[in-house]
């Protein structure tokens, strides 16, 4: 079996031999799904925990003392090594060069992205590029770029497949800069600004190429890459592809724990951020009364006060278990997994013939989408079937899957073909409620549904879902009478 390929193209699948293992782990580490009667379907929202790593977390946290690492008593000494262990542990999983990276915790990849955005030398003549696919904690960056005088380019999706349009990308980092830069030769990293954009779309599931990342680079951008959506089921090398800011949320990994995420950067990067602040545990030395602080000079720098130094090993832990699976095969499994169910999909009808689903994004299986799809159900009249209807009926039926716009407001309008002159026209608008929105852009939905696949998805959980859409849905046009009005997206 050849190793799943880092940009997202699968080796040797291994096809035989996977289906028994992963129905093993779904037995011994996720049998309360089958106990439970629930069909799991949302692993971009968050993976579910192992039995065998909430143990041994408990036994580990249970069986030693552990301190504030911020000390040299024998509790903090613990946990500092075990801290240094995790960073260890993460830098082996993406084949990152300790000489190279950096590991930072966070609490998620939100707050990776906050360290990055807060801290970035955004400048008047600077440019943030960002794709028109990308998470709202990615597109929040935008607003430090406006505070420090940079301008903001959004490089838009088209196709039915909703891809980045590769051209418009390219001429977007080729802008030339409002002060005069080097006339010739390479530029230096980051001297034009920053690109952000996604490994994997957590809307529609596109794999957006990471050959991208050296193409900025060569034309003087840092690179920042949220690969949250990805890295659950595929291996990111980082001694392959180069990003200058890598974020990632361990939950969506392995399910436990909650509320750890990483910043994996380059030190030459990291080394041109100039945070706003300081705080507890970042600083070496500081004053009162004479006013001054000397920042740390490593990764305690951005760790802002005291890290989850209890749950943190459990990052070691979840990456030592799902290695012990094989990211290759994690990554085979899922990729039979969404074929299976886009071709399930694609097979649903009406008795008159006509399709029962519309599907946003590839509608084929393969190297360049992942475990997430995106879809909209549609009644025996061809319309969309309002998305808090299939939110009420999943779960009367133990289906946990997402509705709405999955905070990638731009893909959405994508996948809406919502044109930037009329949103444009509503934002000008004093608007009072998301329904009052959603009827100014004529939309038939607040957005889609999101069914998402994982290390522990079975083939029954695609029949199942399958099943309920063909008998809640086939010939019928359903009722929206009696729904609450929406509070958000």
């Amino acid at each position: 079996m050849t190793r799943a390929r880092s940009d997202g193209r699968a080796g040797d699948s291994g096809a035989g031999a996977g289906d028994d293992r992963f129905a093993e782990l779904r037995t011994r580490d996720f049998g309360y799904l089958d106990e439970g009667g629930h069909t799991y379907l949302d692993h971009t929202g968050a993976g579910l925990p192992p039995t065998s790593l909430v143990t041994a977390s408990a036994e580990r946290i249970t069986g030693g003392v552990f301190g504030n690492p911020h000390s040299e008593s024998p509790a903090s000494r613990a946990s500092g090594l075990l801290l240094a262990e995790a960073r260890r542990a993460v830098l082996a999983h993406f084949d990152a060069d300790p000489a190279e990276y950096a590991v930072i915790f966070t609490p998620n990849a939100t707050g990776a992205l906050r360290l990055v955005g807060e801290a970035y030398p955004f400048r008047r003549g600077s440019r943030l590029v960002m794709s028109l696919d990308n998470h709202n904690s990615v597109n929040g960056l935008r607003e430090y770029a406006r505070a420090g005088g940079a301008s903001t380019a959004y490089v838009p999706v088209s196709g039915p497949g909703l891809r980045i349009d590769e051209e418009r990308l390219r001429r977007a980092l080729s802008v030339r800069r409002r002060r005069p830069g080097p006339a010739r030769g390479r530029r230096a990293p980051g001297s034009r600004g920053l690109l952000a954009y996604p490994a994997q779309s957590n809307f529609t599931g596109v794999r957006h190429p990471l050959e991208w990342i050296a193409r900025a680079q060569e034309s003087g951008y840092h690179v920042l890459l949220d690969a949250a959506a990805f890295v659950p089921a595929s291996p990111l090398d980082l001694s392959r592809f180069h990003p200058d800011f890598t974020v990632v949320s361990w939950y969506k990994v392995f399910g436990h724990p909650t509320g750890v995420g990483s910043l994996i950067a380059r030190r030459s990067a990291l080394a041109g951020l100039r945070r706003p602040w300081f705080s507890g545990g970042t600083v070496f030395a500081v004053s009162a009364q004479a006013r001054w602080h000397v920042l740390a000079d490593d990764e305690a720098a951005f760790e802002d006060g005291t890290v989850n130094f209890l749950s943190i090993p459990d990052v070691t832990a979840g990456l030592r278990w799902i290695e012990g699976l094989g990211m290759d095969r994690v990554h085979a499994h899922v990729a039979r997994l969404t074929a299976r169910l886009l071709d399930g999909l694609r097979a649903l009808r009406h008795g008159d013939g006509s399709p029962m689903v519309r599907i946003y994004g590839p509608e084929q299986a393969g190297a360049a989408r992942g475990g997430t799809v995106a879809l909209n159900l549609l009644g025996a009249d061809g319309r969309i079937v309002d998305e808090r209807i299939v939110t009420r009926d999943s779960a009367a039926h133990g289906i946990s899957l997402r509705t709405g716009c999955f905070c990638n407001p731009g893909a959405g309008e994508a996948a809406f073909s919502l044109r930037p002159r009329l949103l444009r026209s509503v934002a000008r608008r004093r608007v009072g409620s998301l329904e009052e929105y959603l009827e100014l852009l004529r939309l038939p939905s607040a957005g889609a549904v999101r069914i998402s696949l994982g290390v522990s998805s079975q083939p029954g959980d695609i029949e199942t879902f399958l099943t309920f859409v063909t008998r809640t849905y086939r010939d019928r046009i359903p009722g929206v009478a009696g729904l609450a009005a929406r509070a958000g997206c």
